[in-house]
């Protein structure tokens, strides 16, 4: 390359860089280039009011409200004609995944456990006000049987599987060991590493080239915290069975990346993933000084599906706050 050309590559790279880290400000006068608007400025920052939800709990319920891109995701045809199943779509990081793939053309099913259904109606208006195709199916992820029955039914309702996202999890704090139950423990392990196991299996058998498996992981999959230890766990294994699968799919076509978020306020947080102190400060220890909303780590989850990212199986995406992720 000469040094004409090398400047001319250079000064081309920098533009680029330049328009993709103006593009929230664009958005903000209304570009239609901009795939995001959110107003992180204005995110709500820890004291948060203590408040308790029984397990799964529910996001309409919270306060203050997450905000999932209800309002502000701004999709450019990403996932045009993609067929997609959600697991945990009907609040937090699930459901920013699921507003975010509708917006990008996809079709969209979700899992959920039946008491989240206020949450998932919403969702299911959502996808459908995007004119996209919207399959709520209720259910046990513990059950392998009911897993088995998730990804045909989806497949089926849809007309096709090209993405598998999962992301449903269970977390409950526990200040040691001896207060983790072996129940607690195997409803932990079954939500959170047998259901992705069962559902990858099941989906692989409907999936061709080109299709994508999206996993969630976590920054406590390489700093785990001390009251939370079994799910800790469970975000490492996903990590590990992520990069394993992605070199046993890559001669099928099919790729497997993960998304690793750090603090990011969700139901998880007010039904038992945190204690009343550390609810009441969450988050205010990271570098932003707040926890993450589930708009903020969207496009994460479009990006880890995208087909325009062919060459990217065994990512992890990091979200974490400035945070550190895993290796």
């Amino acid at each position: 390359m000469s040094e004409t050309d090398r400047r001319t590559f250079v000064t081309g790279a920098a533009l680029t860089m330049g328009a993709l880290g103006a593009a929230p400000a664009a958005a903000a006068q209304g570009s239609p280039a901009a795939p995001v608007t959110p107003a992180a400025a204005r995110y709500p920052k820890p004291p948060f009011p203590v408040q308790r939800q029984p397990w799964p709990g529910l996001a309409s319920r919270m306060n203050p409200r997450p905000d999932h891109g209800e309002t502000s995701y701004k999709g450019s045809g990403r996932l045009a004609g993609k067929k997609a199943l959600i697991t945990g779509g009907d609040s937090g990081i699930g459901r920013a995944a699921a507003i975010a793939y509708a917006r990008e053309g996809a079709d969209v099913a979700i899992n959920y456990l039946p008491a989240e259904e206020p949450d998932a109606r919403e969702v299911v208006a959502l996808i459908r006000a995007e004119g996209r195709k919207a399959v709520a199916i209720p259910g046990d992820l513990r059950d392998e049987r009911f897993c088995r029955r998730l990804v045909a039914e989806a497949a089926d309702q849809l007309g096709g599987l090209d993405i598998l996202v999962n992301n449903a999890a269970r977390q409950q704090t526990r200040p040691t060991i001896a207060d983790i139950s072996s129940q607690d423990f195997d409803d932990t392990m079954k939500t959170n590493v047998y259901a992705p196991f069962w559902l990858t299996k099941a989906a692989l058998e409907r999936m061709t080239a080109g299709a994508v498996i999206v996993n969630t992981s976590s920054e406590q999959a390489g700093d785990p915290s001390k009251d939370i230890v079994d799910y800790a766990m469970t975000r490492a294994a996903v990590l590990n069975f992520t990069k394993g699968m992605a070199k046993q799919l890559a001669s099928r076509g099919i790729r497997v990346n993960a998304v690793a978020p750090g603090p990011f306020w969700t139901p998880l947080q007010v039904s038992g993933g945190a204690t009343p102190e550390k609810q009441r400060t969450f988050a205010a220890d990271s570098p932003f000084g707040r926890p993450g909303q589930p708009a903020e780590i969207a496009g994460l989850y479009v990006a880890a599906a995208d087909p325009a990212l062919s060459y990217s199986t065994g990512q992890i995406f990091g979200a974490t706050g400035g945070n550190g992720q895993p290796a």
